[in-house]
C-alpha cells in the first residue's frame, strides 16, 4: 500500500479527483441541486473512476507531459461545466450535443449569454486553478520528502502486483456504480426515467445532470452521439379502460381500417404507437364545439413576449384583445433546446419535441398530417403561413410546407428589407401589410404568422430598440429592458395595423386571432422582469409565463384560469371550429373541455418532465414536488401522473423519429373504408 501511495498514479488520481469532485459541488450548488441525496454517492463513484482512468492514461507519459495533458483535460471540463450552468441559467435546460445543427445560429447569441451569467458561475474555475498550482508547486513541496522517483508505481518489482490492486479496485468500483443505477433505495420514487434508462440514453438532460453529475452527462451524451442508443423498449404505463357514458356530444371514430393495419404491421415501434393511440380516451364534443365554426382563423406566434404585454398605457391594442377575448391566465411557454423552432413545432402538431435536439430543423422532412395545416386543409380552408426573417434559425420554408402550409413566405418572397445584422430585426407593421395583401380574404382562410421584431438583444442599441424609447423616459428601468419594452411597441402597433386591414377587407367580425408567446424574453434577467411585472418571476415556474389569448370581435369576453401551454393549442381550436379530426392523435388536450378543466389534466407540462398544477408543481429535474397550500396528492398519484406523462414524452418522441403519421398516411390509404379514412389522418 505504501509504494502505491508513492506512485505517480496515485498522485495523479488524488488531484484529478479532488478536482472533479469539486467542480461537480460546486455545480449542484449554483443549480440549486440538493447535495444531500443518493445520486452525489453515483456522483462521488463517477469522479473517482473518471479520476482513475484519466491517471492510468498519464501513467506511461512524462512527468511534465502528464501534468500539461491533465491541466488541458480538466480546464475543459470545467469549461464545459460553466458553460452547462450558463446555459441552464439562459435557456432554463442543459445543452446537449444533439442540438448541433444551431451551432452557427448561436454565435449570434454569445455576447447576450455571457451578458446574462452571473459572476457565481465563474468560482468553477476555483478547483482548476488550485490544480495548476498543486501541479506546479504544491506537489513537489507536499511529498518531496516522501515521494522518491525511484519507487515508481511501475518499479519492475511491484508493476504486477500493484496493478492489479489497481484494476480490481477500478472492476470493484465500476459494480458499484451499476448497483447504483438499479438499487431501489438509491432510486427516487417519483422521478420521470429509471436511473439506468438515462445512463444508456440521457435523453432528458436535467434530470441526466442530476443524477451522474455534469462530467458523467458530458460523456454521454458524447456517446450516445456518437453511436445511437440501444433500441428501448417503448412500452408504456396503460391506465384502465374508463367506461364512458354514451351522449350527444360522444365523438364517434371508427378504428376498423386502423385496427387491420396494426394487424399487418410488423414493425415494433409502429405497433407501439398503434396500440398507445387506440388506447386513448376519445374527447367529447363540449359548449364550445363549433363555437366558431367556418370562421377564418390567424394563429400568431409572438417573438419573445411575456406578459409585459398586457398593458393598457404602453400596449393598447393586445390590452384590447387579452381583455375583450378570451384570455387565459395560466399561460405557460416553457423554455427548451432551439425554443422558437420546438415551440413553434409543438404548437402545430400538438407533439412534445425531442429535449435534446433541435426537433424541428432535424425532423423537418417529416410527415404531420394531424398538424393544424392539415386538419383546416382538410375542411377546405387555404392554409398559408408567413414570417419576416431568413432561413438562419430554421427551415420553415420546409418545415411548415412538410405541416401541410399551402405557402409558405419568409421575408424575402414578402418582399420585406432586412439586415443581415443580429441586432436589427425587420417590422413586424410590414409583416402584417405584406401577409394580408397575399391572402384570399374571399374565402375562407387558416394562416399562421411568426413576428420577429421583440427578438434580442436589448443591450444594444438598434432601430426598433430605440425607436419607442421616450414612451418609458419617466421610468427608472434599465436601458436593456427599455429597448424590449420598444420593440413591443413596434409589435402592438403591427397588431394595430392588422385589425384595421382585417376591417378593410370587412373580415375581420369573421376572424379569429390566436396569440401567445413563443418564450420569455432572452437576453433579460429575472431582477429586471420582476420591476414590471405583478409576480415575482423567480418563485414557481412565472418566469415562463406567457400571454395566450383566442379572440373575435363578435364574441363575448372569458377569462380562464386552466394551465396551459402551446401543447394544447391545436386540439383547442380543432373543437372550436368542429373539425374532422381524432384527438387521440394529440399529446395535447381540448383545455375548454369539462374533463380538462375541473381534472388533474389541468397541469402546465413543461419540456423536462416537470408540471404544475393549482395545487403544487413537481420538478422533474430534483424529483420533487412541492404543494402551495394545505391540499396535496398522494404519493401514488404524482408517480401515476409521472408515468402518463413521461408515456406522452416518450410516445410523442417516436413518433418523430420514425415519421410515424408517414406510415399512418400511407398505411390507412390502402383501406377503402370511407368511415375510418374520413376519421383518421389523409
Amino acid at each position: 500500500m505504501k509504494k502505491i501511495i508513492k506512485s505517480k498514479l496515485f498522485k495523479n488520481y488524488i488531484s484529478l479527483f479532488l478536482s472533479l469532485l469539486s467542480i461537480e459541488i460546486l455545480f449542484r450548488i449554483l443549480s440549486t441541486m440538493p447535495l444531500q441525496n443518493w445520486a452525489m454517492v453515483r456522483i462521488f463513484l463517477g469522479c473517482h473512476i473518471i479520476a482513475s482512468v484519466m491517471a492510468f492514461l498519464m501513467q506511461p507519459l512524462k512527468e511534465k507531459t502528464g501534468k500539461i495533458l491533465s491541466g488541458i483535460l480538466l480546464f475543459f471540463i470545467t469549461l464545459y461545466a460553466t458553460l452547462q450552468v450558463g446555459f441552464e441559467n439562459y435557456l432554463g435546460t442543459y445543452i446537449s450535443l444533439g442540438a448541433s445543427s444551431q451551432l452557427g445560429a448561436v454565435t449570434d447569441y454569445i455576447k447576450d449569454y455571457f451578458d446574462s451569467f452571473h459572476i457565481s458561475f465563474y468560482l468553477l474555475f476555483v478547483p482548476f486553478f488550485f490544480f495548476i498550482i498543486y501541479k506546479i508547486k504544491g506537489e513537489k513541496l507536499l511529498f518531496k520528502n516522501y515521494f522518491q522517483e525511484k519507487d515508481s508505481f511501475f518499479d519492475i518489482r511491484n508493476r504486477k502486483k500493484n496493478l492489479g490492486i489497481a484494476l480490481v479496485v477500478l472492476l470493484v468500483s465500476c459494480i458499484l456504480y451499476n448497483c447504483s443505477l438499479t438499487l431501489e433505495f438509491m432510486q427516487n420514487a417519483l422521478q420521470l426515467e429509471s436511473t439506468k434508462t438515462l445512463f444508456k440514453n440521457p435523453s432528458n438532460s436535467n434530470i441526466s445532470v442530476n443524477q451522474f453529475g455534469i462530467t458523467t452527462f458530458g460523456l454521454l451524451d458524447i456517446k450516445t452521439t456518437i453511436f445511437k442508443p440501444d433500441e428501448e423498449d417503448f412500452s408504456y404505463f396503460q391506465k384502465p379502460e374508463e367506461e364512458k357514458e354514451i351522449t350527444d356530444n360522444t365523438r364517434h371514430i371508427d378504428d376498423t381500417d386502423w385496427i387491420e393495419l396494426d394487424n399487418n404491421t410488423t414493425d415494433k415501434n409502429y405497433k407501439t404507437l398503434n396500440s398507445y393511440f387506440l388506447s386513448q380516451n376519445i374527447s367529447d364534443k363540449n359548449e364550445y364545439t363549433g363555437v366558431f365554426k367556418d370562421k377564418n382563423v390567424i394563429v400568431i406566434m409572438m417573438e419573445s413576449v411575456n406578459e409585459i404585454f398586457i398593458h393598457p398605457e404602453y400596449y393598447p391594442t393586445f390590452y384590447k384583445l387579452y381583455t375583450e377575448g378570451w384570455s387565459f391566465k395560466n399561460s405557460y411557454s416553457p423554455r427548451n433546446s432551439c425554443a422558437t423552432g420546438n415551440n413553434e413545432m409543438s404548437g402545430m402538431t400538438s407533439l412534445f419535441t425531442i429535449y435534446r435536439k433541435c426537433t424541428a430543423n432535424d425532423y423537418r422532412n417529416n410527415t404531420y398530417s394531424q398538424s393544424i395545416f392539415n386538419v383546416f386543409n382538410k375542411a377546405g380552408y387555404q392554409t398559408s403561413s408567413f414570417h419576416n426573417y431568413t432561413e438562419h434559425y430554421y427551415y420553415r420554408n420546409t418545415i411548415h410546407k412538410n405541416m401541410g402550409s399551402g405557402i409558405y413566405y419568409g421575408v424575402e418572397d414578402l418582399q420585406i428589407p432586412y439586415s443581415n445584422a443580429y441586432k436589427e430585426w425587420p417590422s413586424d407593421i410590414s409583416l402584417m401589410e405584406e401577409a394580408i395583401k397575399r391572402i384570399d380574404t374571399t374565402k375562407p382562410f387558416m394562416s399562421w404568422f411568426a413576428t420577429v421584431t421583440s427578438h434580442q438583444p436589448y443591450g444594444t442599441s438598434s432601430e426598433f430598440g430605440d425607436k419607442h424609447l421616450d414612451l418609458f423616459k419617466e421610468t427608472h428601468y434599465p436601458i436593456e429592458l427599455k429597448r424590449y419594452m420598444s420593440k413591443l411597441k413596434e409589435l402592438d402597433l403591427a397588431l394595430e395595423r392588422l385589425l384595421e386591414l382585417l376591417e378593410e377587407k370587412e373580415v375581420l367580425k369573421d376572424t379569429v386571432l390566436v396569440l401567445f408567446g413563443d418564450h420569455y424574453p432572452y437576453g433579460l434577467n429575472n431582477k429586471d422582469l420582476n420591476l414590471v411585472l405583478p409576480y415575482n418571476v423567480n418563485e414557481r415556474n412565472n418566469v415562463d409565463k406567457t400571454p395566450f389569448v383566442i379572440y373575435n370581435s363578435e364574441t363575448t369576453k372569458k377569462e380562464f384560469d386552466a394551465y396551459t401551454s402551446y401543447i394544447n393549442i391545436l386540439p383547442t381550436l380543432a373543437n372550436l371550429f368542429d373539425l374532422d379530426y381524432d384527438p387521440r392523435l394529440y399529446m395535447g388536450e381540448d383545455i375548454l373541455a369539462p374533463d380538462y378543466q375541473n381534472s388533474y389534466k389541468n397541469r402546465v407540462i413543461f419540456a423536462d418532465g416537470s408540471w404544475e398544477t393549482k395545487i403544487g408543481r413537481y420538478d422533474a429535474t430534483n424529483g420533487i414536488m412541492t404543494y402551495y397550500g394545505e391540499e396535496d396528492y398522494t404519493e401514488e398519484e404524482v408517480i401515476a401522473y409521472n408515468k402518463e406523462i413521461n408515456n406522452k414524452i416518450k410516445m410523442s418522441n417516436l413518433v418523430i423519429e420514425t415519421n410515424y403519421f408517414e406510415y399512418l398516411k400511407n398505411g390507412l390509404s390502402t383501406y377503402e373504408s370511407s368511415v375510418s379514412t374520413k376519421d383518421l389522418p389523409s
